[in-house]
Formats: structure tokens, C-alpha cells, sequence
């Protein structure tokens, strides 16, 4: 398929880790097009890294409440469908005024199906193996190989299919300049000086069954800085109270960012660290995007299919668990998580930076 000057509209609209996941498919398809034009539909609360990227050329921001959150408010469902009508309508006089040549949907699901829809006059691709009817909504299904497993893997077959081979520079993130600049003031606010050696610690997820014990984080984010190693709890605003009951019970001084950076700020954060440390998360992906090294706790996921992509990392999961990778969000006793040792995850942080 000629990519040549056509315009190309990805549908990826969240999670984060899925974002970061999409964006080396941008970079080699604008790569190998220069005059290509492409646009995204994104979650707003996403929008911002879309927007920093540099092969993006439009974005579209949308808000549909999510319905698989665990803590989804009452009321959820009927939210989401009458946010999912005026959301397709918008979008639907959009593209009639400004349509796209192609829609790549590497979301999978019912509802991005929808959102492809809303451009009538372009080529749809999508996977084969798509879930929720997806694939009734594509022109062409991009196959996946028996033996890709990793969800970025499973992207690039995009590439593949369009004929745009993905290289090594393919694989970073944007930031704009006042991103670096508002991180790097944070940090000297703190005390961490340029050059200085600090861990971004992620201790939140959306499941619950990822969390890692408070007792434990504490420990660790004391041996860090009495080794001499700034420690720096990421996360949002809503990971605030949670954080609070790690440092809480600390005997050292931690440095909390969660909900003083934006998104954007934090990836120019991320990207200054010595290591991550944390969950499978966004943010773990993130760090592996902007080459941070990652040391990643893992219990009800697969590192094989969702890991740290293309950086230096240590995988760390409890021994003995007949359980791994379960996938479920909900646990009574959460061995996975609790039999990971606060020494497995300090080696791990020690091997990484050298310490």
C-alpha cells in the first residue's frame, strides 16, 4: 500500500502503556512518508503525550468514561454510551469535512471499531484476531504469527503489513522543552541537583492485585537514600493518600511528585532517572521508552506479553507461585505480590544503576 502523501488515522485511544506501545508505529510509517499526514484518536486525559510527538500532525481528543476500571462510579454504563454517541457524531462531521485515506484501529475492541467508522471514506485495518466484533468493522486484518506475544510486538505487525520496516530510532517519546525545564526545577526544589542519581518509584496501578506491600516500599526507599539514592514517588493526583501511607511510615525523606508534574512532566521526569522502580504500569513503559532502565514487580501479568520493551531491566516476581500471571484483578491473599522481598527488588536497583 502506498503511504505516500495520504493521510493515516490511528485509533488507539488509551491506556497509557498502549499509547506508548502505538507510538514506534507513527515514527516508522512518518519515517519511511515524510508527507504522510497523520492523526490520532486519544482519551483527553492522554492527549498531551500524543500532542508532543512530532510525527503527529492532528489529534482528537475524546472522553468516554471507562467501564472496565474496578472503581468505576454507579451509573457507568449509561455515561459511556450517551458519551459514545455525541463523541461518533463529532467525529463523524470531522472526517466528512477532513477525511483520512486509511484508519489503523490497534485498540481492538467494539468501541474503537465505532470510532473507525466515523471515517466513511478510508481503507480500515485491523487485527485478525481482534476482540468484541472487531473485525467486522476492517476492509483488511493484519495477522498475528503464532509465537508474538508482547503487545508491541503485536503493533509493529502494522508496519509489516504497510510495508515500513521499524528501526531502532523508532523507539522514543516527545517531550517539549518547558516539560525538561518544569522537571528539572522540581527536582532542584527537592534537592537533587544535575547529574545527581535519584530512582522513580511507581508504587500505583489501576489493579489492585499489581500493589506491592507499603511496609516493603518503605523499607526499600529507605535503603535507597541511605545509599545515596534520591528516591522520587511518581503517579497522580489520586495516588497521593496511598503514597502517604508508604512515606508515612518511612524513617528517611522521599521526594512525592505524584500530582505536582503533569503526564508530560512526568515522562521529561521519567527520562532524567537513574532507574524505575515499580509496577506494571504506564509509567513502567514509559521509562522503557525513554531508555531508563526498569526494575518492574510483577504478579497477575505476563512480562512476556506486556514487559519492559528494548531496555536494560530486571524482571521480579515471587518464587514458588503456582498462581503467576493469573490476570486477575481482584485476589484474597495476594501471595504473588507479597513474596516478592524488599532484598530481590534493592539488588535488582543496585545491579541496574551500579550502585
Amino acid at each position: 500500500m502506498d503511504l505516500g502523501n495520504k493521510r493515516i488515522l490511528f485509533i488507539k485511544q488509551s491506556s497509557l502503556g498502549d499509547i506508548v506501545h502505538t507510538l514506534p508505529v507513527a515514527h516508522a510509517l512518518k519515517r519511511h512518508h515524510p508527507d504522510c499526514c497523520i492523526g490520532w484518536i486519544v482519551e483527553q486525559g492522554y492527549a498531551g503525550i500524543v500532542e508532543r510527538d512530532l510525527t503527529v500532525d492532528h489529534v482528537y481528543p475524546i472522553h468516554i468514561p471507562a467501564t472496565s476500571d474496578p472503581h468505576a462510579p454507579r451509573g457507568v454504563y449509561g455515561k459511556a454510551f450517551i458519551a459514545t454517541v455525541k463523541t461518533l457524531a463529532a467525529l463523524k462531521r470531522t472526517f466528512m469535512a477532513f477525511p483520512f485515506d486509511i484508519s489503523l484501529d490497534l485498540h481492538a475492541s467494539f468501541r474503537s471499531g465505532l470510532l473507525a467508522l466515523t471515517n466513511r471514506k478510508g481503507t480500515r485495518l485491523g487485527f485478525a484476531d481482534a476482540r468484541e466484533l472487531n473485525t467486522l468493522f476492517q476492509h483488511e486484518h493484519v495477522t498475528v504469527p503464532e509465537g508474538v506475544e508482547h503487545a508491541l510486538d503485536k503493533n509493529l505487525l502494522f508496519c509489516k503489513h504497510l510495508q515500513c520496516a521499524v528501526a531502532e530510532e523508532d523507539f522514543y517519546m516527545c517531550t517539549s522543552s518547558e516539560d525538561r525545564k518544569r522537571a528539572s526545577n522540581f527536582l532542584h526544589t527537592h534537592g537533587v541537583g544535575a547529574g545527581q542519581r535519584f530512582a522513580y518509584a511507581n508504587p500505583a496501578a489501576r489493579w489492585e492485585t499489581k500493589f506491592w506491600p507499603v511496609q516493603k516500599w518503605a523499607q526499600l526507599a529507605d535503603q535507597l537514600v541511605d545509599s545515596g539514592t534520591a528516591v522520587v514517588f511518581g503517579g497522580s493526583a489520586a495516588d497521593q493518600k496511598y503514597i502517604a501511607s508508604i512515606t508515612s511510615i518511612m524513617k528517611k525523606k522521599p521526594i512525592i511528585a505524584a500530582g505536582y508534574l503533569s503526564l508530560e512532566e512526568s515522562v521529561a521526569l521519567i527520562e532524567q532517572a537513574a532507574v524505575y522502580v515499580g509496577l506494571d504500569s504506564g509509567p513502567m513503559h514509559i521509562a522503557a521508552m525513554v531508555n531508563t532502565p526498569v526494575a518492574a514487580l510483577f504478579g497477575p501479568t505476563h512480562p512476556e506479553r506486556v514487559g519492559p520493551y528494548k531496555v536494560a531491566h530486571t524482571i521480579l516476581q515471587a518464587p514458588g507461585i503456582d498462581c503467576l500471571c493469573c490476570r486477575q484483578r481482584v485476589c484474597s491473599h495476594m501471595s504473588c505480590m507479597k513474596g516478592i522481598t524488599v532484598e530481590q527488588v534493592y539488588g535488582a536497583v543496585v545491579e541496574l544503576t551500579g550502585m
